[in-house]
């Protein structure tokens, strides 16, 4: 995920600087140190005035797990919770724990731990469900810092240019072309700046971190209706194909609706995730 982050950048910039030596003679003219310190650090000043600290470590340490898969495989995760139903059906609740010790979703191990204990269906689905509010509103915390930083730079950047601008004005009784040029350069490429952060860091970072977000909610939505299947006692068929649907109609809320069903034999030894 990280990568095409990465390639989108890299390539925005690309173009952009292209344009500006297919564009110029002296491209350095869109270098301007005092208009990128203007814009960078008012961004993390403000940034720093409106979040928590914690809260902005945690959205920084959350891009840098862009760069690591999260595994999240439905079709792994179906026929996972299928076994737990067919062991659950015959009450083979050793062999469950024994599966509950492998390497397995934490999320989808702590539904099953609290379906063998005989906890009501209805206690485990409220607090499974507590447990994806929680993490849906960290994760949207995290995506909201960078979505604040995307509005904060062209904020500064025009600052900025009121800055040039006034700066401007006051040497014009000077008549010195070098000082004006100086802080007209300020005035329009600190604007430059503070779009170019927003649109091509600051923006796509939240809409990959909301990406994430929404893909790890469906996956534990699909984790939490197994468990409650599970709970319910539903045949381990009907739960396949239930989950199928499940996935399915979110499938189709998103525009993919010519995705079809994969074709999973329903004894196939079941695939636990990485």
């Amino acid at each position: 995920m990280i990568l095409t982050l990465v390639l989108g950048s890299l390539s925005g910039i690309f173009f952009i600087v292209l344009a500006v030596v297919l564009s110029t003679d002296n491209p350095m003219i869109f270098f301007n140190i005092p208009g990128l310190i203007l814009v960078a650090g008012g961004c993390f000043a403000a940034l720093f005035a409106g979040f928590p600290g914690k809260e902005i470590k945690a959205a920084f340490r959350a891009v840098k797990t862009l760069g690591h898969p999260d595994h999240l495989n439905d079709v792994q995760q179906i026929d996972e919770l299928v076994q737990f139903a067919r062991d659950y059906s015959r009450n083979d609740i050793r062999k469950i724990e024994a599966r509950l010790h492998q390497h397995i979703n934490p999320f989808l191990a702590m539904g099953m731990q609290m379906i063998i204990a005989k906890l009501p269906v209805a206690d485990v689905a409220g607090t499974m469900a507590w447990r994806i509010k929680r993490l849906k509103a960290r994760e949207q915390a995290e995506a909201r810092i960078f979505h604040s930083l995307s509005a904060y730079a062209p904020a500064f950047g025009m600052v900025g240019t009121l800055l040039g601008l006034v700066n401007m004005m006051l040497v014009l009784d000077a008549k010195s072309l070098d000082l004006m040029g100086g802080h007209l350069a300020i005035a329009l490429v600190t604007t430059f700046y503070g779009l170019l952060l927003s649109n091509l860091f600051f923006k796509p970072v939240a809409t990959k971190l909301e990406r994430r977000t929404e893909k790890r909610l469906l996956h534990m939505s699909l984790i939490l209706e197994g468990i409650t299947l599970i709970g319910l006692g539903r045949s381990p068929a009907f739960i396949r194909e239930s989950l199928y649907s499940f996935v399915t109609h979110f499938d189709d809320e998103l525009g993919a609706r010519h995705a079809a069903k994969p074709a999973i034999d329903s004894e196939s030894a079941h695939a636990t995730l990485p």
